[in-house]
């Protein structure tokens, strides 16, 4: 067992040991750790100074209540949190979710893949996550205002435009960054960027809302031109019905491409002339009702209960966008028996470790979430950009910049993959890549 190997074992047996029932989190280290043996093994100055360990520990956690009362005037009790992961070479950023799921695993989790993710971008940001186990699903919007201004009451006292900036996330909007804001605004009586995904009134940027999927799919595209291949005439399965599988199904659609499927929490639908995208964002953005509806604007269109199902159709392109996990060694085997040639990662971590393996094993082309989706953190550290220059940029300005954003990281991780001898494997390119920024600038600051 070589030195590095040891080290890692190491440092991962004491994470599990310090952050016990928390498996999203291990599994997001352990790819971490296993990724950057080969970079130890070349500066062991990473583990004699600390580095390793310093970085799977957040360098704060915030968990605090959030009473608010129902449009019944019951008082309800939610749990909020913020973790601040990592400032090395920016303020925090990461987005915050509201979810049943949510505990302090998965927030952990999620902010420490951001540190990677932010890193990649090459713009100067850190690494954080929050959220809460409040579902907005079904709530009027006068209990989601109550429940936002009730969270950023404690909230506040721990962010700012040059200390942690949130975003929205799974079941934050537009609508929850609007009340957030209005309560941080009211409380601080600052007029600052410390949110991004705003109101194009007050601060928002233009392609904010379709940059994490036109993102997802200029970053496919980078893979797919550098293997002599593109969108063109393929056929694409996209999970989820937000805003990222509705952008990358009009962005895939734009560049030649016809998707066939999407979903959302409840079942899957299958159109085999294409999904209407007007109907989806119709039922998902306006009406705000479940996907089955479509089958009744589309009666020739299929609905079926459940989303695992939908990594049954066949397909060129697979683009999961809805939740970690969604692809099991399961489903990734079904997608590779079909045919599927390229799948990138437009959720947080929707492929289990074994479904990658099988990705790999058999040539498929893959592009790991930490990088293929990295284009919403990008275009809000372009808003942050905005709000401090006092200025807003085109549609086609903050467009471009995305795009090259997006096609760099995409040559950044191609690059490290193929210098520490893992040519082609996205995964660790991009966890290496991600990872050097960081560390680096750890080493430059001493013990932080």
């Amino acid at each position: 067992m070589s030195t590095a190997h040891q080290a890692m074992v190491e440092v991962f047996e004491e994470v599990k040991k310090r952050n016990p029932n928390e498996p999203e989190f291990h599994q997001a280290v352990k790819e971490i750790l296993e990724s950057l043996e080969p970079v130890v093994e070349k500066h062991p100055e990473f583990i004699e100074r600390g580095i390793i360990k310093s970085i799977v520990e957040p360098e704060r956690i915030i968990k605090f209540r959030v009473p608010w009362v129902d449009d019944n005037g019951n008082v309800q009790i939610n749990r909020g949190y913020r973790i601040q992961f990592n400032s090395a070479i920016g303020p925090y950023k990461g987005g915050l979710r509201f979810h049943p799921s949510v505990y302090e695993g998965i927030i952990k989790f999620l902010g420490f893949e951001q540190i990677f993710k932010n890193s990649l971008t090459g713009l100067p940001i850190g690494g954080g996550k929050g959220g809460s186990d409040f579902d907005p699903h079904g709530k009027s919007d006068a209990e989601v205002m109550r429940f936002c201004q009730s969270f950023m009451t404690e909230l506040y006292r721990h962010i700012g435009k040059d200390v942690d900036v949130p975003a929205g996330d799974i079941g934050v909007g537009g609508r929850e960054i609007g009340f957030l804001y209005g309560q941080y605004k009211r409380i601080t009586g600052l007029y600052e960027g410390v949110l991004t995904g705003k109101g194009l009134t007050f601060g928002g940027s233009l392609a904010r809302t379709e940059a994490t999927g036109f993102g997802l799919c200029y970053f496919t595209e980078a893979l797919l031109d550098d293997h002599g291949d593109s969108f063109k005439g393929k056929t694409v399965v996209i999970s989820g019905a937000g805003n990222v599988a509705i952008f990358a199904h009009q962005k895939a659609t734009e560049l030649g491409a016809k998707v066939v499927a999407m979903c959302d929490s409840n079942g899957y639908i299958y159109d085999k002339n294409g999904v209407d995208l007007d109907a989806v964002k119709e039922l998902k953005i306006k009406s705000r009702k479940r996907i089955k509806e479509y089958v009744s604007i589309h009666p020739e269109a299929e609905y079926h209960e459940g989303c695992k199902g939908i990594w049954t159709i066949p397909c060129d392109i697979a683009l999961p966008c809805a939740t970690q996990n969604e692809i099991d060694e399961e489903s990734a085997k079904i997608l590779v028996k079909n045919g599927c040639k390229c799948v990138c990662e437009g959720a947080n971590m929707p492929s289990t470790p074994e479904a990658i393996a099988t990705f790999q094993e058999n040539n498929v082309l893959f592009g790991p979430a930490k990088a293929a989706n990295a284009g919403g953190v990008a275009t809000s550290a372009l808003e942050m950009s905005q709000n401090s220059l006092r200025m807003s940029w085109t549609f086609e300005e903050v467009d471009a910049k995305l795009k090259n954003i997006m096609v760099n990281i995409y040559k950044n991780i191609s690059a490290a993959a193929k210098e520490y001898g893992m040519a082609g494997n996205l995964v660790a390119g991009a966890n290496i890549a991600g990872f050097l920024k960081v560390a680096n600038a750890m080493m430059a600051q001493g013990l932080v």
